[in-house]
C-alpha cells in the first residue's frame, strides 16, 4: 500500500508539471520572409498564395481544427472517465461537536439496594415468587460535552472511474459535432471566396493603373516631342509664343497626372500585397495582361441569366443548410432531456490520519504493530462500485419551453432560405446587368479612345504642316486624355463587374 500511495502522489505532481510546460509554449506566425528579388505572380498564382498565406484565412482554418477537437471532446465523454486525487491536511485546530454522554450511560445512577414490603414478605412466606424493584442513587445532569473527532494530520488518496452506459444527449451530440465540423469547413470556403474576390479586384486595379501609366508615359513623350518642334518653329518665327506656352501647360499637367498615376500604382500594389497576405517589403511583378482579362469578362457575359441555377452553388446557401441541420439536432437534443441516463461508477482509495506528520507519512497498513506489540494501523483502504440511474420526472416545464425555443429557431432558419434565395436572385440579376452594361460602356469608350487618338494625330499633323492651329492640337490632346481616363475607368468597372458576377453565380474561386 505504501508504494501505491507514493505512485498516486507522483502522478498528480507530473500532471501539474505538464500543464506548466504547455502554458510556456511560444506561438509562431509562419509569415514568409521577404526577399529583394521581385516575385512574379499571375492572377491565379496571387490567389493561390493568398489562399495559403492570408492571415485571416489561416485564423478561419483554425476554426476547423477547433471543430475537430470539439468532436473529440464530445466523443471522449462516452469513454471511461478515470480520476486520481490525493490530499494532505494539517488540522491546526480540530473541529469539535457537542455529544450528550448521558444518553449512553445506561441508567440514572448506581444501585442502592431495594425495599421489601409486608405484603411481598407474606407472599414469599406463602411460597410465591416476588420481583423486587431496585433503587438507584440520583445522577446530576451534566449536559452535552464537546468532543473532537479525528487527528491533527490527515491524508487521502483515491482513484475513481465512471462509464456512461446510456445518454440520449451524448448520441445526438456526436451527430451535431460532425455537422458542426462540416459547418466550419463551409465557413472556411466562404472566407476563401471573399479572399479570391478581394485579390482579383486588387490585381485588376493594379493592371489598369499600370496600363494607364504606360499610356500616360507615351502621351508625355509625344507632347514633349511636339513641344520641342513647336519651340524650334517659334525660333524660326512661324508660330507665336502663346502656342509654345499652351503646349508647355499641357505637358506640365500631363506630367503631374503621370506622377499621380505612379503613386496610384504603388497604392494598388500595396493593397494587392495586403489582400494576398504578402510582406509589403516584397517586390512583385504581375504577369497577366489586361486584354486577356477583358476577353474572359466578355465570355462570362454570354452566360444567360435564365440558365438553370442551383442555389447550392452559393456557399451562403450551403452554410444555411448546415445551420438548419444543427438547429434540428438541437431540438432533438433538448427532447432527449426527458430520457433517463445510466452510468457505471466505481472508486478505490485510502484514508489515513496521525498525530504527527512523520507518522502519517509512514503509511502504516493492516499488518503494522507497535514496539509493544499493539496494532497501530493509521491508513485504511476503501472501495465501491455501483450504477447511477437518473430519471427526470418534473422540471417545472423547463425542457418544454426549451424545446419550443429550439423549434422557433428552426423556423427562423427556414425563413432565412426564402430571404437568401430572393437575395441571390437579385444579386444575379444586378451583376449580370452591370457586367453587360460595363462591357457595352467599355466598347463605346474604346471606340471613343480610337477616335480621339486619330483626331489628336491629325491635329498634330495639320499643326506641323502649318494648316492647323495650336488651339486645335491642345483641344484634341485634352479630349484624348479624357477619352483615356474614361476608357480605363470603364475597363476597371468591367473587370470588377466580372468578379461580382462570378461571386453571384457561385463560380468564383472554382
Amino acid at each position: 500500500m505504501k508504494n501505491t500511495l507514493r505512485f498516486l502522489f507522483l502522478l498528480a505532481a507530473l500532471a501539474f508539471i505538464g500543464i506548466q510546460q504547455l502554458l510556456a509554449q511560444t506561438p509562431s506566425t509562419g509569415q514568409p520572409v521577404a526577399t529583394s528579388t521581385p516575385v512574379q505572380y499571375s492572377l491565379q498564382q496571387a490567389i493561390d498564395y493568398a489562399l495559403k498565406n492570408k492571415s485571416t484565412l489561416q485564423a478561419t482554418r483554425i476554426n476547423e481544427q477547433i471543430a475537430v477537437a470539439r468532436v473529440g471532446e464530445i466523443r471522449s465523454a462516452g469513454l471511461p472517465q478515470v480520476n486520481v486525487s490525493a490530499a494532505l491536511t494539517d488540522n491546526l485546530k480540530l473541529q469539535k461537536s457537542l455529544v450528550d454522554f448521558g444518553a449512553f450511560a445506561g441508567g440514572p445512577g448506581t444501585l442502592n439496594g431495594t425495599t421489601l414490603t409486608q405484603e411481598q414478605l407474606a407472599r414469599v412466606q406463602r411460597g410465591e415468587t416476588v420481583t423486587l424493584t431496585p433503587a438507584y442513587t440520583p445522577v446530576p445532569a451534566t449536559g452535552p460535552q464537546p468532543l473532537a473527532f479525528g487527528l491533527q494530520y490527515a491524508g487521502n488518496a483515491a482513484a475513481s472511474a465512471s462509464q456512461m452506459l446510456f445518454n440520449g444527449s451524448y448520441l445526438l451530440g456526436l451527430k451535431a459535432a460532425n455537422v458542426y465540423k462540416e459547418l466550419s469547413v463551409k465557413q472556411t470556403q466562404q472566407s476563401e471566396i471573399d479572399v479570391v474576390e478581394q485579390v482579383s479586384k486588387a490585381y485588376y486595379s493594379t493592371l489598369v493603373a499600370r496600363e494607364r501609366l504606360a499610356l500616360l508615359s507615351r502621351n508625355v513623350q509625344r507632347l514633349d516631342t511636339l513641344l520641342y518642334q513647336t519651340k524650334q518653329t517659334y525660333k524660326e518665327g512661324f508660330v507665336e509664343k502663346l502656342d509654345v506656352d499652351r503646349l508647355q501647360v499641357q505637358v506640365n499637367n500631363l506630367k503631374i497626372e503621370q506622377q499621380n498615376a505612379q503613386r496610384l500604382i504603388d497604392l494598388s500594389v500595396a493593397l494587392l500585397k495586403f489582400q494576398m497576405g504578402l510582406d509589403q517589403r516584397q517586390p512583385v511583378e504581375l504577369t497577366d495582361r489586361l486584354d486577356e482579362a477583358v476577353i474572359e469578362a466578355e465570355r462570362g457575359s454570354l452566360i444567360n441569366l435564365s440558365d438553370a441555377f442551383n442555389y447550392s452553388n452559393r456557399i451562403e446557401y450551403s452554410v444555411l443548410e448546415t445551420q438548419r441541420d444543427l438547429a434540428v439536432l438541437d431540438v432533438r437534443n433538448r427532447r432527449s432531456g426527458y430520457l433517463p441516463t445510466l452510468n457505471l461508477v466505481g472508486a478505490y482509495g485510502f484514508t489515513g490520519s496521525d498525530n504527527t506528520f512523520g507518522g502519517l507519512m509512514e503509511f502504516r497498513g493492516p499488518n503494522s504493530v507497535s514496539e509493544k506489540g499493539f496494532i497501530n494501523q493509521n491508513w485504511f483502504g476503501f472501495g465501491n462500485i455501483g450504477l447511477q440511474l437518473n430519471i427526470p420526472v418534473f422540471d417545472g416545464f423547463r425542457k418544454k419551453y426549451s424545446i419550443e425555443q429550439g423549434k422557433l429557431a428552426v423556423e427562423q432558419v427556414n425563413k432565412g432560405f426564402t430571404t437568401l434565395q430572393q437575395s441571390i436572385d437579385l444579386q444575379r440579376a444586378q451583376t449580370t446587368t452591370t457586367l453587360q452594361n460595363t462591357l457595352a460602356v467599355l466598347g463605346n469608350q474604346k471606340a471613343n479612345l480610337e477616335l480621339a487618338t486619330n483626331v489628336a494625330r491629325v491635329a498634330k499633323i495639320k499643326f506641323q504642316e502649318g494648316v492647323g492651329s495650336n488651339l486645335e492640337v491642345i483641344t484634341a490632346e485634352t479630349d484624348l486624355r479624357q477619352a483615356q481616363t474614361n476608357y480605363y475607368a470603364a475597363l476597371y468597372d468591367a473587370l470588377v463587374a466580372k468578379v461580382d458576377y462570378g461571386k453571384a453565380a457561385g463560380t468564383l474561386g472554382r
